[in-house]
């Protein structure tokens, strides 16, 4: 039978997903002026830069969307398999937001103001406000906040069900907040002890090569936290749509674990082009790098293992005959399918990007805005719009009409035909040489440069095609979301009433050790150690000259 989470619960995950889709509204609209600045079709206005647009798309969408919408999933789904909040819970969480959202907002004024045109890095010697900077401070401490709420309702239920594995969105849950609490902390370091000293004046210059270090040691597993609740999806609510089960309870926790491990000590393989790292700590977070392909890998089979199985149960038969069975009229499970399929080259081009001698060509070339797009913008986003279409309803207590269906098919179809069209263009003129993160220039129409304008996929005009689509798509996605949060019938029966499709997960042969975070968290801090202490503190002691602040717009 359907449950719904207690009211108050809701009200607080509804909160946070609208906020994520306000940030979602804004940040795809400052993704369509890009697209057309860089093929020089649109000028803007004398008051707003390109620069303020391309901070602002980047913050908004990669950071603030996907943290809040995250933890309105998490909300949901720890309420929903734990049982409902407890009042201290509660609060802790309500300030958690309260804090993010402080943080969210005077970030967001900063940079619509100008003063913060520092782009998504913030690399420095770019220098915004001080404010900006105590305003994403404020925005990483609320989401702590956060989620020590969350560890400690998963605490309370441990002790009143002692001896007892925890339900596997908890697990996954827990060890996902795990991961981003301990890749913050370089994220912190850098912006209370560099950043904001700097930005207000308190010291003249900073340590440019030890702030970017901190911030990769962040940046890169900050993907990973984005990537997680993807995986929760696909591990535990496709399974449950298509009418299967968890294809192995203690291959999924291993895979978080991993995760846990292998994504933070990793940062260095974003600096391979910059000098001031000794090669051999670049060869050994590649190394660490690619270990990550072995949780991704052990998810694909794990999950179309899950498929074959249902499919099979159906009667399927043949060699693919389980592929047919599969419930592609759902749009649960449809968009999440081709978000899926999107992570297959977006993994590929992950592995050209933390490769030595690949990397040299791609580096800081529109292939990584690609690369970026096909990961990032399309398995993680279109699995979170998968999980939007019953999220939404479920906690709204309305149904998701056959009307909203089809409208959900197109959204995440025209996103499919957009996204495949903008990051396909953006790979090839990477490889031709494009660079990233500029407006619309032709370096006095050299010969090479005219060649990114002509041709049809390797050209900005069909990038702006595509991204003109994925706005379209964009605000599909937005109507779709008001409808389900003030428009959508209301339920009248149990039956009626939208389901949070949680898969059962067989825990009997599940080792327990497993969930004895202690060893993985010590283990985790110790590869950490390996992979920083030294060149870390040789950034500290044999500091370069520091540099004054920049602006450059």
């Amino acid at each position: 039978m359907n449950t719904v989470i207690p009211k108050q619960d809701r009200v607080l995950a509804l909160t946070n997903i609208t906020v994520a889709y306000i940030a979602f509204l804004i940040g795809t609209f400052c993704g369509l002026l890009q697209v057309f600045i860089r093929n020089n079709a649109l000028q803007l206005p004398a008051w707003l830069d390109y620069y303020q647009i391309l901070t602002a798309h980047g913050v908004l969408l990669a950071l603030i969307f996907t943290t809040y919408f995250i933890f309105g999933f998490f909300i949901t789904g720890m309420s929903k398999s734990l049982g409902g909040f407890g009042p201290k819970v509660r609060a802790f969480s309500w300030i958690g937001f309260t804090v993010m959202t402080i943080g969210t907002v005077m970030a967001t004024v900063l940079i619509i103001s100008g003063d913060a045109s520092v782009l998504y890095t913030f690399y420095a010697p770019l220098k915004a406000s001080g404010w900006y900077y105590v305003g994403l401070a404020l925005f990483v401490v609320g989401t702590w906040i956060n989620s020590f709420a969350l560890v400690g309702h998963y605490i309370v239920w441990k002790k009143q069900n002692k001896n007892k594995m925890s339900p596997l969105f908890a697990y996954m849950t827990v060890a996902t907040i795990i991961l981003w609490i301990i890749c913050c902390l370089g994220v912190v370091a850098a912006v209370l002890f560099q950043f904001i000293p700097w930005a207000f004046g308190w010291t003249d210059t900073i340590n440019v090569e030890l702030s970017r270090a901190l911030f990769w040691y962040f940046g890169h597993p900050l993907v990973y936290f984005w990537l997680l609740p993807a995986y929760m999806a696909w591990y535990l609510i496709i399974p449950k749509i298509i009418g299967g089960k968890v294809f192995s309870d203690a291959l999924a926790r291993l895979t978080f674990i991993l995760f846990i491990l292998f994504s933070i000590p990793v940062g260095f393989h974003h600096q391979l082009t910059e000098p001031g790292i000794n090669g051999f700590w670049k060869f050994l977070q590649v190394i660490l790098t690619f270990m990550v392909i072995i949780p991704s890998l052990m998810t694909a089979f794990s999950i179309f293992a899950t498929f074959e199985t249902a499919g099979r149960k159906k009667g399927g038969t043949g060699l693919f005959g389980w592929f047919f069975k599969l419930p592609w009229k759902d749009i649960r499970f449809t968009s999440v399918f081709i978000a899926m399929l999107f992570f297959i080259p977006g993994g590929a081009g992950g592995i050209i990007n933390a490769s030595f001698q690949l990397n040299e060509l791609v580096h800081n070339t529109m292939w990584i805005v690609g690369h970026f797009h096909i990961t990032v913008g399309t398995p993680v986003a279109m699995t979170f719009m998968g999980i939007t279409f019953w999220i939404i309803p479920y906690l709204t207590g309305r149904k998701f009409t056959k009307s909203m269906q089809k409208l959900a098919f197109i959204q995440i179809i025209t996103w499919t035909i957009g996204m495949l069209l903008m990051s396909t263009s953006q790979h090839i003129l990477g490889l031709l040489g494009a660079p990233r993160r500029t407006a619309y220039t032709n370096y006095g129409d050299y010969p090479v440069v005219l060649d990114w304008f002509n041709g049809v996929l390797t050209n900005h005009v069909t990038m702006a095609i595509g991204g003109t689509i994925l706005f379209f798509s964009a605000m599909l996605l937005i109507f779709i979301v008001f409808q389900s949060l003030f428009a959508l019938p209301k339920a009248q029966t149990a039956e009626e009433m939208t389901d949070f499709p949680l898969a059962e997960s067989e825990t009997e042969n599940t080792p327990k050790f497993l969930e004895r975070w202690w060893i993985w968290i010590a283990i985790s801090l110790f590869l950490i150690i390996i992979a920083y202490a030294i060149p870390l503190s040789g950034m500290i002691q044999h500091a370069p000259p520091g540099s004054p602040g920049f602006k450059t717009w």
